[in-house]
């Protein structure tokens, strides 16, 4: 595996590299404060070279307080939350046969079991480490989070793109009108593509790694638009929130490899577009992070090869 991770590596460097033969240009953003709200103005050109924009008016109180608790995972937060949830859980249902105390070593905080009995004693560790997975994944979830395997196995903790995406949605339905108005033809091809050109154009920043990061560099959709400024997992997520608030009932899948992110469309693939199957149902592959710029169906060389050699792990939307 050692071998393919390096490969992977190396295709990324050569991706990056290599100057596209569409690059995302952004003519002008600007915005506006007007009280209570902000005006967001968005010029860009699009795969065509056609000059496009949205102008759209986002209250201030969903740009910066939706997800106003929302930083980078410590583990020190939620393991002191996890201890509290422990500790008050044993005292109001005590564990059968033994005696459970706490002790700090390390900075790090231990349950330890006594009791006359091993088989309550190892029952009682076996019982708190239940409930230790459990208050952990209510941290998580409180704080827009998640465990993830990635295709290497490898456990870590990341931010929760599909819910960050589903809740930001109701914020972006601004966005719906103005944009089926642009299209013309209310067509999942041509309304993901005008997505993706705008996303495209927004200036790109490198993505931290996804292990050992734990979410620092990502920000939430209005953030980003905010900012105008975002890396691939960041627009990956406001990619599947503006889709969500235009088309409400399709499905969704985000797309992880190495150091990067996609996002898969339900929608039946034609000619020679990439696509993958999640639980039997296929997904249209978009990338989303620019400066090179791909409809629907299409994506960098670099993404084609991870995904054609399994080496990708997907989130599915509800």
């Amino acid at each position: 595996m050692g071998a393919i991770v390096n490969f992977s590596h190396l295709l990324l460097i050569f991706y990056l590299l290599v100057i596209p033969l569409s690059q995302a240009e952004q003519i002008r953003f600007s915005k506006k404060d007007l009280g209570d709200k902000i005006q967001f103005n968005y010029q860009w050109l699009d795969i065509d070279k056609q000059e496009q924009n949205l102008r759209f008016v986002l209250a201030k109180s969903a740009v910066f307080d939706r997800f106003r608790q929302f930083k980078s995972y410590k583990s020190e937060f939620s393991e002191a939350y996890i201890h509290k949830e422990l500790k008050t859980c044993i005292q109001e249902k005590p564990l059968k046969g033994v005696k459970v105390s706490f002790e700090k070593l390390a900075g790090h905080t231990y349950a330890n079991v006594t009791g006359k009995s091993p088989d309550d004693v190892n029952a009682a560790y076996g019982e708190i480490k239940k409930l230790q997975t459990k208050f952990l994944d209510q941290y998580l979830a409180q704080n827009n989070y998640q465990r993830f395997k990635n295709f290497n196995g490898v456990n870590a903790i990341r931010p929760n793109h599909v819910a960050i995406a589903a809740q930001s949605t109701e914020d972006l339905t601004v966005l719906k009108k103005l944009i089926l108005d642009k299209v013309a033809v209310e067509n999942i091809r041509k309304v993901t593509n005008f997505v993706l050109g705008f996303v495209q154009s927004i200036p790109y920043s490198k993505l931290q790694s996804r292990i050992t990061s734990s979410g620092a560099g990502f920000v939430p959709p209005l953030s980003l638009l905010y900012q105008n400024q975002g890396d691939c997992d960041s627009k990956v997520t406001l990619t599947a929130a503006i889709l969500r608030s235009l088309m409400p009932r399709i499905g969704m899948v985000i797309v992880y490899i190495d150091q990067h992110a996609l996002l898969g469309i339900n929608s039946s693939p034609r000619g020679d577009d990439l696509s993958i199957m999640v639980d039997g149902t296929p997904y249209l592959l978009a990338e989303p992070t620019g400066p090179a710029l791909y409809n629907l169906g299409e994506v960098a060389d670099f993404s084609k090869r991870a995904v054609l050699a399994g080496l990708y792990s997907t989130d599915k939307f509800k």
